[in-house]
């Protein structure tokens, strides 16, 4: 089948799937420098959430719990990563970016910014407690 296609801002093609595979799949396909912090975000919500639900929907991995919904995302830009966090209004500290959308932060993952791994994994945990979207 050949390389998945980038589409703008080198976000991966990747189809529509439930499951490890298709977020694998994503991951490996993320240009450049992206790919190692889509494999770190994906071993960080791992670690954090035992028994966590992934998919792939709209080109973008989800990752939530079965029953509870979705409870965080991230997608390819041209310049960094971006997280979305659905119910970010909840978390302490707020994620910085905010949204359109009155639940939603963001956090902007940019080339030579190292993850702050401690801040991230306490987020997820709080996201994976509350209600989650969805889609």
């Amino acid at each position: 089948m050949g390389e998945p296609k980038l589409l703008s801002g080198g976000n991966p093609q990747i189809p529509k799937g439930e499951g490890d595979a298709p977020v694998q799949a994503y991951i490996a396909a993320m240009p450049g420098w992206k790919r190692h912090v889509g494999i770190q975000l994906d071993e960080t919500i791992e670690r954090a959430v035992p028994g966590v639900q992934k998919a792939v929907k709209w080109n973008t991995p989800f990752y939530g719990l079965e029953g509870q919904g979705w409870f965080l995302a991230f997608h390819c830009f041209e310049r960094y990563v971006k997280v979305t966090f659905f119910k970010g209004t909840s978390l302490a500290p707020m994620p910085p970016v905010s949204s359109k959308q009155r639940d939603v932060r963001y956090v902007h993952l940019h080339e030579n910014e190292p993850i702050d791994v401690t801040l991230f994994t306490d987020w997820i945990i709080q996201a994976a407690s509350l209600p989650g979207e969805k889609v």
